[in-house]
């Protein structure tokens, strides 16, 4: 059976981008729609998900900001920011309410359809960059994550997170009571390294922080290097 095309959403204002990108993540075998208004690409989203949106921060109606806010509402699809050049701010206001990567503008459509590639890599190839489970699951406090179903238990509950935040806790886990560097967590998760995008690991956990706030698990920072997850004493 020939396997499906992952969808991609596009919402930009410009036409010019838009169709400059769609016509890449066309010719790479990517089912491809693109919209407007962000908004737009909500009232599509809401009837018909796709498996990763591509947000420009500056649309009229609602922003990028706003589109990235209302999607985390009701779901965990990979999302990569458009964002201006000089603004840093964009940077962290995009990955600290949930993006899981981000381009500055202008920019090279390859170098965007890499970014797309490394998402979808990382979450179909996972089990093969990291120490394997015996079992397929991973335990730690009162967590259990299901490898196979790329699921995460808090209490017996689910627990609804990002690709990039299930990366990252995944690997966090894996290596429970290890101090694990920022450099390698950029590596084995987002599949990249910069120095800008150092920042992206430290939002992250901080995303991950609040949703294991009260849990049987704590990651702490290890200074000047990366992080550590443990039990709860």
């Amino acid at each position: 059976m020939e396997k499906t095309a992952k969808t991609v959403y596009i919402a930009d204002d410009d036409e010019n981008i838009r169709q400059v990108i769609k016509t890449f993540l066309l010719n790479d075998g990517y089912a491809v729609e693109d919209f407007p208004t962000g908004d737009a690409l909500l009232e599509r989203f809401s009837s018909a998900p796709c498996d990763l949106a591509i947000l420009d921060v500056m649309m009229p109606g609602r922003d990028g900001f706003a589109v990235l806010t209302e999607l985390r509402k009701t779901s965990t699809v990979p999302i990569i920011m458009l964002t201006a050049r000089d603004s840093e701010n964009d940077f962290a206001m995009g990955l600290g309410l949930g993006s899981d990567d981000y381009i500055t503008k202008p920019f090279s459509a390859m170098a965007l359809l890499m970014r797309v590639r490394a998402i979808f890599r990382r979450i179909e190839f996972e089990n093969k960059k990291y120490r394997p489970a015996e079992d397929g699951k991973v335990g730690a406090g009162d967590l259990t994550l299901d490898e196979a179903g790329r699921s995460v238990l808090l209490s017996g509950e689910p627990l609804p997170l990002t690709p990039t935040e299930y990366g990252v806790l995944r690997h966090l886990m894996l290596h429970k009571g290890e101090a694990v560097s920022r450099e390698e967590l950029l590596n084995r998760v987002w599949g990249f390294e910069s120095i800008v995008e150092t920042r992206a690991t430290d939002d992250t956990v901080r995303r991950l922080r609040q949703k294991l706030n009260g849990s049987g698990v704590v990651i702490s920072a290890v200074w000047g290097y990366g992080f550590k997850l443990e039990e709860a004493q």
